[in-house]
């Protein structure tokens, strides 16, 4: 049986810098990508849209932080905030999660609304940067606990730069703000030609805009570093302070 320590961060650390490990990553993601490799999952029913590690990585988050509320942009078909509120219900106590999407489609909206974990579940149709849709989450966030905000709706730099300046102050000391698809940045624009994102143009490029202006959040590389396939490199933003 091996000795290893499940997170031994030196082992960690080694797999990371390996050039090669690296290469073959880099050139899985490319391929799983062409294939449309995050759809072939979902989380208790509903469609979840993302890779497995990330699931993993956000369940540590969720686990550790113990959140009071979870605010999450972009909404898709629910397996997000399904998820979100599988997590919540076995940490126990009053945690919520709060959806925000521009178009909550009426058949997605029924799913989710009978789901026997949308007691847990908010959500508010319309654009996660719109002064009053930001209002309503603002006055949501009022709670008394740890609040974790997670970006996946509309991937231009303009957009997720809007909703960093929106939701960053929301973050408490200690949580994480997880800004998803950073890893636009890094794949050929043929993957994106019928969107308006895309290389030079994308949540990482707005993540690094937002970093030059705070000193309240730091990239977790122990957190990217372990994924290997993650849609979040350089996304997930550690509060390192209160606002």
């Amino acid at each position: 049986m091996s000795s290893r320590s499940p997170l031994d961060s030196a082992r960690i650390e080694a797999m990371a810098i390996d050039p090669s490990v690296q290469k073959l990553s880099n050139e899985l993601f490319v391929k799983s990508a062409e294939y449309g490799y995050s759809y072939n999952f979902s989380w208790l029913g509903r469609p979840i849209i993302q890779y497995p590690a990330d699931i993993v990585a956000i369940q540590e988050i969720l686990w550790r932080v113990r959140p009071e509320l979870v605010i999450e942009t972009g909404i898709a078909h629910g397996g997000s905030l399904i998820f979100s509120a599988s997590i919540l219900e076995m940490i126990g106590g009053s945690g919520r999660v709060l959806g925000i999407d521009i178009d909550i489609r009426d058949h997605n909206r029924i799913e989710i609304e009978k789901h026997p974990l949308s007691r847990r579940i908010d959500m508010i149709q319309g654009s996660s940067i719109a002064p009053e849709i930001v209002d309503q989450v603002r006055k949501a966030a009022e709670v008394k606990g740890p609040i974790v905000v997670i970006l996946d709706s509309n991937h231009t730099h303009d957009h997720v730069l809007n909703e960093l300046e929106a939701y960053a102050p929301l973050v408490t000391e200690g949580s994480y703000l997880i800004v998803l698809d950073t890893v636009v940045d890094d794949l050929p624009k043929s993957l994106y030609m019928d969107r308006p994102w895309g290389p030079k143009d994308n949540p990482k490029t707005a993540v690094r805009e937002f970093l030059k202006h705070t000193d309240r959040f730091e990239i977790d590389l122990e957190v990217e570093r372990k994924l290997l396939l993650t849609v979040a490199p350089s996304g997930y933003l550690r509060c390192r302070k209160a606002a």
